[in-house]
């Protein structure tokens, strides 16, 4: 009897111990050296939903960050200041640019008046880019006197210079300077690449 149960606890011991050494094993392996099964062998290709985008809403949207751009540069997007040299409001505005776009109105009614000024802007835009069309024609996307020239840049210039500088820029390469030593080719380049709903 006590070597029958001698027998039975041996085998029960040695059972228990190979099970140990199994499940350690398995463990063991499962860690060291882990392997994920895809139930789909091979090119998976996922569907994607085609994006289209108005190229209006592409100028509108590159239109707006122009303007940002510019008035930051100029004001720090305030309606509301003057600077040293006289100039208004977001876009820096004289009053003799005023009047020759026809805005009779005062400092106070320009300042107060964020619509006017981003309407002054919009008009001057306008105006710039017919008297410098033939420019902006036969230069965009060159370069010349070392500056990559578009619309937006040649634009910003004559915002900066007046459009008479941006003439001489192109047939002799003068390089206006402001008040502040800002140069024009400097606004050409800062200004560059945007779509303009002009």
């Amino acid at each position: 009897m006590k070597k029958k149960l001698n027998s039975i606890t041996i085998f029960l011991l040695f059972a228990l111990a190979l099970f140990s050494l199994m499940a350690f094993t398995s463990v063991y392996r499962a860690v060291v050296n882990p392997t994920i099964e895809l139930p789909v062998k091979g090119i998976v290709t996922i569907p994607i939903e085609p994006v289209t985008v108005n190229e209006m809403e592409l100028i509108v949207t590159s239109h707006q960050a122009f303007l940002d751009a510019i008035g930051f540069r100029e004001s720090g997007n305030r309606y509301d200041i003057v600077n040293s040299f006289g100039y208004m409001g977001k876009y820096q505005f004289g009053e003799s640019t005023l009047k020759g776009l026809g805005f009779k109105v005062t400092q106070d009614e320009f300042l107060n008046n964020p619509e006017l000024q981003e309407q002054a802007m919009q008009e001057l835009l306008k105006h710039n880019k017919k008297k410098l069309r033939r420019f902006i024609k036969k230069y965009d996307g060159k370069v010349v006197h070392g500056v990559l020239i578009t619309e937006s840049g040649i634009l910003a210039a004559a915002h900066l210079a007046g459009q008479g500088n941006v003439r001489k820029f192109f047939r002799n390469g003068y390089e206006f300077k402001d008040g502040f030593g800002t140069t024009m080719t400097s606004y050409m380049e800062m200004f560059g690449g945007y779509n303009l709903n002009v």
